[in-house]
């Protein structure tokens, strides 16, 4: 496959006029015999993009725990132009979960109209009830590395990342016990600074939607936030949806943070892509009305309702990030932080034929999966 008259999004974050050639499956510097040719005139040409955290979309859960669901998930967030995938459990009993991790670890597989399984996020349940927003407190438990070990067996390593609350007892060593196994974030978190600090210094590596189900940033008690902007080894989500982050602090983020640490996610549930109505997430009630997306019980924000292209689109056109800064932050970041950046999130040579194609507008235009046009 050949895709000509395209600007190219390059490793160092810039865009070339340019073309790419696609041959059995990954991109290629070799131009002969190319096979069906897309004339890209006027079009953006960028990579796949990769969600670490979301938990569904079109009336699926992943926490279905079913392949069916994992189908229609990968098969949906494909279509947009989201080629690989890292989805997000919630607080659930643990042999639910396990049950939940033995079906992502079964279905495991690569298709040309799917997204890539790549890995697991899981949000719970190692969190704090003060701060556990649309998570069941029902089923929180403390962290302990033996359940962490049951929850990769069962995901036959597919976990990439454990979330948990820093303040709460045993964390700091389980941290220390489990940072060369899996990327520790901390998640749903009422911590200190100095507790997150500590965390952070042992080797956690990663925070969930920053901003979101944690203390406020303050000018004498900077939190969870504080922490990660003074630790130069995390990455951090940001949810950017235009209902979970007011723009200004998104502008204010990437300037604390830098463009390289920060990864574009959706966190979003099974009513997107669906129309508004009463959904559920984690077994709670959510109400969804255009992109909000909030608990029946107690009007809390509980996911969002916006695909990771939407999020990346509102991030560039309504709250001022440059295109090239928003598309590293949904492709090259999340590959990286993912262990997958030899096989994703660039269009580097040897690298997966994943390709989304945008007008000037940022209307998706085509997407090329695995070589193949969706």
């Amino acid at each position: 496959m050949l895709i000509k008259n395209v600007k190219v999004f390059k490793e160092d974050k810039t865009f070339e006029d340019g073309e790419i050639v696609i041959r059995d499956g990954l991109i290629s510097g070799e131009r002969e015999d190319v096979g069906e040719v897309i004339d890209g005139e006027g079009c953006y040409a960028i990579p796949g993009l990769i969600d670490i955290h979301f938990h569904g979309c079109k009336g699926y859960d992943f926490c279905d725990g079913t392949k069916e669901a994992i189908h229609e998930i990968a098969k949906y967030e494909a279509s947009i132009g989201v080629t690989a995938i890292s989805p997000a459990t919630m607080t659930l009993p643990v042999e639910q979960l396990e049950e939940i991790l033995a079906t992502a670890a079964a279905y495991k597989k690569e298709a040309a109209d799917e997204a890539d399984l790549i890995g697991v996020n899981m949000e719970g349940p190692f969190i704090s009830k003060e701060k556990k927003g649309a998570q069941d407190a029902t089923y929180i438990i403390p962290c302990t590395k033996e359940i962490f070990h049951r929850f990769q067996s069962a995901a036959q390593g597919l976990v990439k990342y454990i979330g948990v609350a820093p303040e709460r007892e045993g964390a700091l060593e389980f941290v220390e016990q489990v940072k060369d196994e899996v990327n520790v974030s901390l998640a749903h978190t009422n911590a200190s600074y100095e507790d997150a600090k500590a965390a952070y210094d042992r080797g956690a590596d990663h925070a969930v939607h920053l901003y979101n189900a944690m203390p406020p940033f303050t000018h004498r008690a900077p939190g969870v936030i504080g922490a990660v902007a003074d630790s130069e080894h995390v990455t951090a989500e940001l949810i950017c949806d235009g209902v979970h982050i007011h723009p200004s602090v998104v502008r204010a983020t990437f300037k604390m943070l830098g463009a390289d640490r920060i990864i574009l996610i959706s966190d979003s549930m099974r009513a997107t892509g669906m129309p508004d109505g009463e959904y559920t997430l984690g077994g709670l009630a959510v109400n969804v009305t255009g992109s909000r997306a909030t608990l029946v019980s107690n009007g809390a924000l509980a996911g969002s309702a916006t695909n990771l292209l939407d999020c990346m689109r509102t991030v560039v056109k309504e709250m001022g990030i440059p295109l090239e800064t928003a598309v590293a932050c949904a492709t090259m970041n999340p590959a990286k932080s993912l262990g997958a950046y030899d096989k994703y999130g660039s269009l580097t040579p040897g690298k997966k034929g994943n390709v989304v194609l945008l007008d000037k507008e940022l209307n998706l235009k085509a997407v090329i999966k695995d070589g193949k046009r969706i």
